[in-house]
């Protein structure tokens, strides 16, 4: 079930199947498959790109692999996409005429020829792809400038490792450049203390020319949690840009010159600066709890009378202080939380060692030109911290952790009036989830619409349980607890524009509230009969699993335990329906989607077990989840395997490994990220870009398989393209089309998009 809100689950869900079945634009009742290619609507602002020629040596010839643009496509037919044929040259001679794919395996091919290929519409030849020679082995290596190693306050020594990627055309020239996020070996979730390293940005041509590097500066941690970076052609000029929160002491270095952003007027007239380093210490920190103890009176959920009036209430003891504190009375109340109260809620607060933290300070969202880093335009990152994470329920819980709710963030891009893409960032998903989308016309950020479910509610900010809780605001309330450590932007009710799948919530594309899913907890919960959210999850994938029903399908699991009514679920991404899933009582941390099977229709789940895109049990030994590609000929899924220092493999559960990417690395520790998966070259496969294990480079991988399968480039794919653009976002998730992509893909059910 679903709702905006728990106890009217019922009604407005008949109220938002009633307005599909009216509305008959893609709804649940009234959808029927194209005969062609959907190419409706608006024409929509994606990238124009060149051909994406590739070449690489193989034991059978040169491997040739070429994009296929949308605005090429004029139709389906039963083995592919309709559009061009394509001429292959090699050394300037026709050695070939393509017509049922984008690849060609040219045996009589050497690493010495060179090659280009031209599309061919009625006999005519149009203009030939740039010329390319092979890669001499089975991948290329992007060389990477490595950053200086570094030394912590605390005296702890550091280095770096190339972490997550994105790509986009920076300069215009139909080609991809690439972003390449050097993580600190410091680096700490949100949860974890200590200080970290800077995080540096490089952009990069493809022969390893760097364009510039931006220095996030001390004031922003290193972890997946905090720099979530969109790099995009947000205006339409033809350039990406790029979106990041930023700080005070964030740099760009490019030309052997540096610029810091700049700092709006209030905040330089308050007298911040760039030299500022908010990074606390375990005594810093331990004032800033003295500091918030003295002015307790003062603070407006307890002059609200909502939280206790005084600490002695709050921590369980006898009174003994009167209000406002004096310095030694506070400072006699944080020695008595930090060193006796903390500790005897859980062993592992040690709030003595707590260090590295950035709990103060201004906060900056940046536009920054891709191609040269140039600040475009920085604002207030919307919303603030407020404080320390005392609202957000940092210090409710058994485990306290200032700054760990108050500190995660998410990105993404979506389509949301269907035509301009939009940034969208958020902040928090546990006990208050806000989301701000912008638009950036090539000048200034226009802010589209922000949503805050409002604070969570607590009778003691010491010792509550908040999570699951409805926050205040009265439309957003039940979002809390529900977002992910990822989200998604996909056209869920069929109207043609993105709405953000929120995790367990989806939000409509004018900011308005789609729908919430909630339901009731099974009698071996731990609230039998209770009406709950689905609740909060690593893993979520959001895409047509299921080809025959109408619209598309969310697999998520949640880790919610004895008090989530799902370990796994598939849902509804139009309503929020549960189709099917199971109680697990455990935190379900990872899953997966993919076709693994060929003999079923569509997608196959796996979480616990493997399941068909229905439902069904299958017999498949449940491969891995850290990360999906599409590499093979035939369309099905393929599995990123490999973490920490083993060796990365591309493992087929049908066949076996297919690819051993020695001397390379995942990043993220136990989740086993590349660097990035997405189709970045050649057809319509995707390309496995890992770090080498000493991040000297970033190695790209191509499969050589040759295929019969005609598809458009799935970067011409509008939620594809706005799935690889957040793919870096905290826990990294696959990137996904908004159509059945499978080994029994229906051609004439591909919607190919009006490019502008």
């Amino acid at each position: 079930m679903s709702s905006r809100h728990p106890r009217r689950r019922t009604l407005l869900t008949m109220a938002a199947c009633t307005a599909l079945l009216l509305t008959g634009t893609g709804g649940l009742a009234t959808a029927a498959p194209p005969s062609r290619p959907d190419q409706r609507g608006a024409k929509i602002q994606l990238e124009r790109l060149d051909r994406g020629l590739v070449a690489v040596s193989t034991g059978e010839g040169v491997f040739l692999s070429w994009r296929l643009l949308a605005p090429e496509v004029t139709g389906a037919t039963a083995t592919g996409m309709a559009g061009p044929d394509f001429h292959v040259y090699r050394d300037g001679e026709l050695i070939a005429t393509v017509t049922d794919s984008t690849n060609h395996l040219d045996a009589a091919g050497t690493g010495t020829s060179t090659y280009r290929v031209a599309p061919v519409v009625a006999g005519a030849e149009g203009d030939a792809s740039a010329e390319v020679t092979p890669w001499s082995q089975a991948f290329h290596d992007l060389p990477l400038q490595k950053p200086a190693d570094g030394v912590t306050p605390a005296g702890e020594a550091y280095t770096y490792s190339a972490n997550d990627m994105s790509v986009a055309d920076v300069d215009g020239d139909g080609a991809y450049e690439f972003v390449v996020k050097w993580d600190p070996s410091n680096s700490k979730d949100v949860s974890q203390v200590g200080y970290t390293g800077p995080v540096y940005l490089d952009t990069y041509e493809a022969d390893g020319t760097l364009l510039h590097r931006i220095d996030l500066g001390v004031n922003i941690r290193a972890g997946a949690h905090y720099t979530q970076f969109l790099v995009y052609d947000f205006d339409g000029d033809g350039r990406a840009e790029m979106m990041l929160k930023t700080a005070p002491g964030t740099r760009t270095i490019a030309g052997g010159s540096e610029q810091h952003i700049t700092m709006p007027a209030e905040d330089v007239a308050a007298g911040f600066s760039h030299a500022d380093d908010y990074r606390m210490s375990a005594e810093d920190y331990y004032q800033h709890v003295v500091e918030m103890f003295r002015t307790w009176h003062e603070h407006p959920e307890v002059v609200a009378g909502r939280w206790p009036a005084t600490l002695e209430e709050a921590f369980g003891i006898e009174p003994r202080y009167s209000y406002p504190l004096s310095q030694a009375d506070a400072e006699a109340l944080a020695d008595h939380f930090v060193d006796v109260y903390a500790p005897g809620r859980s062993g592992r607060n040690d709030l003595r060692a707590f260090e590295g933290f950035v709990l103060t300070g201004p906060e900056y969202l940046t536009v920054f030109e891709g191609a040269t880093g140039k600040e475009l335009q920085t604002i207030p990152y919307r919303p603030g911290r407020h404080d320390d994470g005392l609202m957000w329920g940092d210090y409710a819980m058994s485990r306290i952790e200032p700054g760990n709710r108050v500190d995660r963030f998410l990105a993404g891009v979506a389509y949301l009036d269907g035509k301009n893409p939009s940034a969208v960032f958020a902040r928090g998903y546990y006990t208050r989830s806000t989301l701000v989308a912008y638009r950036w016309n090539g000048n200034k950020l226009k802010e589209e619409w922000y949503i805050d479910s409002g604070w969570t509610p607590m009778t003691n900010p010491f010792n509550d349980s908040p999570h699951g809780r409805d926050g205040t605001d009265p439309q957003f309330g039940s979002i809390t607890t529900q977002g992910f450590h990822s989200l998604s932007a996909a056209d869920v009710d069929g109207d043609g524009r993105h709405e953000i799948v929120y995790g367990g919530a989806t939000i409509d594309h004018d900011g308005s509230l789609l729908y919430s899913s909630f339901e009731v907890l099974p009698p071996e919960s731990a609230d039998p009969g209770a009406n709950a959210r689905l609740g909060h999850g690593d893993a979520m994938h959001v895409t047509d699993i299921d080809p025959r029903r109408p619209g598309l399908e969310i697999f998520t699991v949640h880790e919610g335990g004895a008090y989530a009514p799902y370990g796994y679920a598939l849902r509804d991404a139009a309503t929020g329906e549960v189709l099917y899933g199971a109680y697990t009582g455990k935190d379900t941390g990872r899953g997966m989607v993919g076709d693994i099977a060929p003999d079923e229709p569509g997608l196959e789940t796996w979480a616990v077990g493997v399941r068909t895109a229905e439902g069904g049990e299958l017999p498949t030994p449940v491969p891995g989840t850290n990360q999906s590609i599409r590499w093979a000929a035939d369309m099905t899924t393929q599995i990123v395997n490999g973490s920490g220092d083993a060796t990365p493999t591309i493992e087929d559960p049908r066949r076996g490994t297919l690819l051993t990417a020695t001397g390379t690395r995942t990043n993220n520790g136990t989740k086993g990220n590349p660097s990035l998966v997405a189709d970045v070259l050649g057809d319509w496969r995707e390309e496995l870009l890992v770090r080498t294990a000493d991040s000297s480079a970033v190695r790209f991988y191509v499969s050589t398989e040759v295929t019969d399968r005609k598809l458009h480039t799935l970067m011409h794919d509008p939620q594809y393209r706005a799935e690889v653009a957040r793919q870096n976002t905290a826990y990294n998730q696959p990137a996904y089309p908004g159509f059945s992509l499978a080994s029994d893909i229906d051609w004439s059910r591909v919607p190919v998009p009006r490019v502008r």
